[in-house]
């Protein structure tokens, strides 16, 4: 691995985001490309701009073998760009692309987690080759000999590069701005326009993305890019490295740049824009001689821009939309998510000091008018931040939809099934906690549906099928509740099949005619369970449904499956949209007070002992509306009473864990709140353990301890 120090926390973050960043990018653009069958020239030159970034970036942070595989795609689309590619050609470009992909994707989660990276893939690099030998071998080798000078110093500057690691912050950017030069002035221009015109002087007003940061580095490297193509006469501000004012200069007025060069103005901008974070490039007449000058042109381009976006918002719908995009995207920021997590965990000790401070005082007893409307202000005032902080972890979940298609695509690729997949409710947000959580139990279902779901295009056209199948992903918001849809128009699950393998594994717990056909289906998520006579790459192990089912229940959610034979499958994921605070119902068990989700909570009613009814083992049951019900005592479960409860003294609740309905028996119910969910400590979790029926606790208003009821668990344990 390289020899850089993990320490530098800023400049290797900024790395990681870029970089990702970037790969998902370069994931749409070649997606996309293969869903129209085209790659236009726009999309040569953006992978070709992805890839000479992620190569000049990971040479600086001495990454190598991400620097070389990251030159060689750089070479790869710098010959496709020169002399284009034709259909032949097409489908295994973008099979070599995605896979390259995927290579990097792992290398740069391996920098973050600390681990060592892979040595150079050369399967990968040979396949490159092999490739750029099967286009037109004369035109391809004579611009690779034209690149030679852009291909060998790479080699050099990973050679030589040497990042000084444990010197303050100064001396880094100091490191990290001569290897930059050197990186710059070698780099190969990507622009296109032409530079053997007459001598002109451009001046450049450049503009940074508002979350890129070092600006003055960003700087730096521009004034390299630029100076390749000319002479640089003068910047602003003058001084960039070791400047310790230039960042906050340029990010406050923006960066001024003069350019003397032979090179069209097209040429200028395609250069200026190759730079990463490069937001707007403008054009301007004259330099500006002083601050008040520089404020003045500022004002003056922004008025210019503002005209320019109000006519291009005249002229058609389309453009507006895409301007709005823009504009929105220029109001972002990245956050560390950990200290989204601290200031979620802040929210939720003020709000439960709040309760404390309420209960501590005998209200009915004050009768002062100030500190009624000081008390509900103080209410309405924290219920607001909790709002807004909630919302700032909520994102949409469209970026886990968009991976789900490079599986679809990839899956579809390896089994020859051709199919359309078709992605709702993208906008839909959810907390950042839950996109993470839910991640694998999606892949795990898609995978599920192109493998076990849909047949073969054979399979279809003999069954009267369109030979292309369907995978439809969706997501809607239901009350406070998020329900995520995985749908295809397979074959369906046979429920025959399905109970006789489960009697073949020993899965059963009570008589084969008793299970319902919803019952029967759920048998899939039993460990071990699984319908595949053979192992295949994606499935036959019963390993997948299980897992997906202990992860969506870890954040919270539960799972069900619908099918009908020979027409498709729908599997449902109801998940809450946040793990943090929660409306809870507070009952009394015992001298005890616990917590149950409101999510999990259908009606709760009294009955009396003439109104139970015993199964055949003996265990208690209640009918409602001529549906049979287990009965759960929760004093017997958490061992409050010594002597049995009469049932006529305290309160049933009917609860719903996803699969099952059951009745719940408690003292009786005190209140509806809002409660902030606190883990377990370690510390005691070797005495609670996973069956204890406990999700969590909370801490009440009088600032007591009250325990989660983990609904789930009590009704398939019990």
């Amino acid at each position: 691995m390289s020899s850089y120090d993990s320490g530098n926390d800023s400049i290797l973050e900024m790395y990681i985001f870029e970089s990702e960043t970037l790969l998902d990018q370069l994931d749409e653009i070649l997606l996309q490309s293969e869903e129209n069958e085209e790659l236009t020239p726009e999309d040569i030159n953006e992978i070709f701009r992805i890839m000479h970034t992620v190569k000049g970036s990971s040479a600086m942070m001495e990454f190598e073998t991400l620097a070389h595989a990251a030159h060689k795609l750089e070479d790869l689309f710098f010959a496709i760009r020169e002399n284009g590619i034709d259909e032949n050609h097409f489908e295994d470009l973008m099979d070599l692309v995605l896979n390259f992909s995927s290579y990097l994707k792992d290398e740069v989660e391996k920098i973050r987690n600390g681990q060592e990276l892979t040595k150079e893939n050369q399967d990968l690099i040979d396949e490159i080759d092999r490739f750029l030998a099967a286009l037109n071998g004369e035109a391809v080798s004579v611009n690779l000999a034209d690149k030679e000078a852009d291909s060998a110093p790479v080699e050099e500057i990973v050679d030589e590069t040497e990042v000084v690691v444990d010197l303050d912050l100064a001396d880094v950017e100091s490191e990290v701005l001569k290897e930059l030069e050197e990186i710059v002035t070698l780099e190969e221009n990507s622009g296109q326009g032409a530079c053997d015109g007459e001598i002109k002087v451009y001046n450049l007003h450049v503009r940074f993305a508002a979350d890129s940061q070092m600006e003055n580095i960003r700087a730096f490297m521009l004034v390299n890019k630029l100076g390749s193509l000319g002479k640089i006469v003068k910047t602003i501000p003058e001084q960039l490295n070791n400047n310790a004012d230039a960042a906050g200069i340029i990010l406050k007025n923006g960066f001024y740049c003069a350019l003397e060069t032979r090179c069209d103005q097209k040429r200028v901008d395609d250069a200026a824009h190759s730079i990463l974070s490069v937001e707007k490039v403008t054009f301007i007449d004259a330099m500006p001689a002083t601050e008040e000058d520089q404020k003045a042109l500022v004002e003056e381009v922004e008025v210019k821009e503002d005209k320019q976006k109000q006519e291009q918002k005249a002229k058609s719908t389309e453009g507006n939309q895409k301007s709005t995009q823009k504009a929105a995207v220029q109001n972002l920021i990245s956050v560390d998510l950990n200290k989204l997590d601290s200031l979620l965990n802040l929210i939720g000790e003020i709000v439960i000091t709040e309760s404390m401070v309420f209960g501590s005082v005998q209200v009915d007893s004050i009768k002062d008018e100030v500190y009624e409307k000081s008390s509900v202000q103080l209410q309405k005032l924290t219920d607001e931040l909790q709002d807004i902080v909630m919302s700032i972890r909520m994102i949409p979940i469209a970026g886990t939809f968009k991976k789900m298609q490079r599986i679809v695509r990839d899956v579809g690729k390896k089994l020859k099934k051709e199919v359309e997949f078709i992605t709702m409710g993208e906008s839909t947000e959810v907390d950042k906690t839950i996109i993470d959580g839910i991640a694998d139990p999606l892949m795990h279902l898609v995978r599920n549906s192109m493998d076990h779901g849909l047949e073969s295009k054979e399979e279809r056209i003999a069954a009267g099928k369109n030979p292309v199948g369907k995978v439809i992903l969706s997501a809607q918001n239901v009350g406070g509740d998020i329900v995520i849809s995985v749908s295809d128009d397979g074959k369906g699950l046979d429920p025959k099949s399905i109970m006789e393998k489960a009697k073949e594994k020993r899965l059963l717990v009570k008589p084969e005619e008793e299970y319902s056909e919803k019952e029967i289906l759920s048998l899939i998520m039993a460990p071990g369970f699984s319908t595949k006579e053979q192992v295949t790459e994606f499935s036959g192990r019963g390993v997948g449904m299980d897992v997906v089912k202990k992860n969506i229940e870890k954040v919270g959610g539960s799972i069900s499956i619908e099918s009908e034979k020979g027409s498709g499958t729908n599997t449902f994921l109801k998940i809450p949209l946040t793990l943090s605070i929660i409306s809870g119902m507070e009952v009394k068990v015992g001298e005890e007070i616990f917590e149950i989700p409101i999510s999990n909570i259908r009606e709760s009613f009294k009955v009396t002992q003439d109104q139970l009814i015993k199964d055949p083992d003996n265990n208690e049951m209640v009918m409602i509306r001529g549906v049979c019900y287990p009965l759960i005592r929760l004093h017997d479960v958490f061992h409050t009473l010594e002597e049995p409860y009469a049932i006529e003294d305290g309160i049933l609740m009917l609860v719903d864990s996803g699969e099952t309905l059951a009745c719940l028996f408690m003292d009786d119910l005190l209140k509806k709140h809002q409660i902030v969910v606190k883990a377990i400590p370690r510390y005691l979790m070797r005495y609670v353990g996973d069956q204890s029926g406990i999700a969590g606790c909370t801490i009440l208003g009088n600032g007591s301890i009250s325990l989660i009821i983990d609904v789930p668990s009590i009704v398939d344990h019990y």
